[in-house]
């Protein structure tokens, strides 16, 4: 893996494609700053050696038009507080503008352009669009895992222009070692938790990480489509009629690989999707009609704990219950404080998927679990076993 400890920035201008997508409230001001602090020492590093830095992101959809709310001018101060140093802004990412400031900055200097995606040819891969890029640095770097599966002009194709100098920055290369710890040289036992709503949205997954792991634990609304697979009542519990058969295939797949796969045995259920209803726990298998699964229930809890604290290696993508909903937090609690646990005690744990960050964040998991991925998206494809364009660009 090419990473940027494998050069000396001194006297270059590193090209720096970000990930700077970042939230931000009605008067724009950011919410959350994860994304932003998460390449400083890849900055750090490279102003460190006597280079310079010129960042690249996109921000938003402004789908290839200039707009206000989606200015990068709008960023660059809190971009400069968190990075601890004061960073230019060009109201241009190509041009004479651009082209000028890029020149006139010195080593120990950043430089944000401005967004890539007021320029249409930055989302279809423009070959020219990634020359004109190109042209204001001397150094590519890619630290970007957020955009890692596009084939974007500024993630993929700008990378041909530097055959010699494109590297990957440090976050990203964090981000592929965490993945590859959990499909390849984790230690055993490798334990996977999948949960969210949908068995169709993580059918690849699955299929990718069976040789990998030892464990499979299966939660959340998908979770309702094997137990009715497997003759269960659920009610009426959120079920894929259409992905029975292939439930049921799954599991016979997981046979065959030996990993265990733990569903939930009990589930905390409601007589409508509200925080306000009526709710009992029950026995997963026995979901009265009218009634539906919102959470998991105590005795799954403690099972997934039992497996949890026994785990050396934790893959967590999607959480196990509503959350969003107080009364429905319990079980996604529960996994994260056994999840922290785990970790305590020596094991490696991999939190990725956009619902699984958003709950480690919100309820403070963020600091107790070993990584958290800066990519959804692309955390996803990367356990697909799909080679992403901005990673096979630095590895060709």
């Amino acid at each position: 893996m090419k990473t940027i400890n494998d050069f000396n920035f001194k006297d270059k201008k590193a090209l720096v494609r970000v990930d700077f997508n970042v939230p931000q409230d009605d008067q724009l001001k950011i919410t959350d700053n994860t994304r932003i602090s998460a390449v400083k020492p890849t900055i750090e590093k490279i102003l460190s050696d006597g280079g310079s830095v010129i960042l690249m992101t996109h921000l938003g959809r402004p789908k290839g038009e200039v707009k206000d709310e989606f200015s990068l001018k709008h960023i660059v101060n809190e971009v400069s507080e968190v990075l601890g140093h004061k960073v230019k802004f060009v109201e241009e990412s190509i041009g004479e503008k651009a082209k000028e400031a890029a020149a006139d900055l010195q080593p120990g200097e950043i430089l944000l352009l401005e967004n890539l995606r007021f320029h249409s040819e930055e989302e279809k891969g423009d070959e020219a669009f990634a020359e004109r890029l190109s042209e204001l640095g001397d150094a590519y770097v890619n630290d970007a895992f957020g955009t890692a599966h596009r084939a974007h002009a500024s993630t993929a194709v700008i990378a041909n222009y530097f055959e010699s100098t494109k590297f990957f920055g440090l976050l990203m290369a964090n981000e592929l070692k965490a993945i590859d710890k959990v499909l390849k040289s984790g230690e055993k036992p490798v334990t996977a938790i999948l949960g969210g709503s949908k068995v169709s949205t993580k059918i690849t997954i699955i299929e990718n990480i069976l040789p990998a792991v030892d464990n499979l634990i299966i939660g959340g609304g998908m979770a309702f489509t094997f137990i009715k697979a497997l003759g269960g009542k659920i009610g009426n519990s959120l079920v894929e009629e259409d992905k029975l058969p292939l439930a049921l295939e799954i599991l016979g797949k997981a046979k065959e690989h030996n990993v265990k796969v733990y569903l939930p045995s009990d589930t905390v259920i409601a007589e409508s999707f509200s925080n306000d209803a009526d709710i009992k726990d029950v026995d997963i298998y026995q979901i009265p009609e009218g009634w539906m699964g919102m959470d998991a229930g105590p005795k799954s809890r403690e099972q997934f704990n039992d497996v949890l604290l026994n785990s050396r290696t934790i893959l967590w993508n999607g959480p196990i219950g509503v959350f969003e909903m107080s009364n429905f937090s319990a079980g996604t609690v529960a996994l994260g404080e056994s999840i922290a646990e785990a970790t305590k005690l020596g094991a490696f744990s991999l939190v990725g998927g956009g619902d699984s960050v958003a709950f480690v964040k919100q309820f403070g998991y963020d600091h107790k679990v070993s990584y958290v991925s800066t990519g959804g998206g692309a955390m996803l494809e990367s356990l697909e076993g799909l080679e992403l364009p901005g990673i096979a660009a630095i590895n060709k």
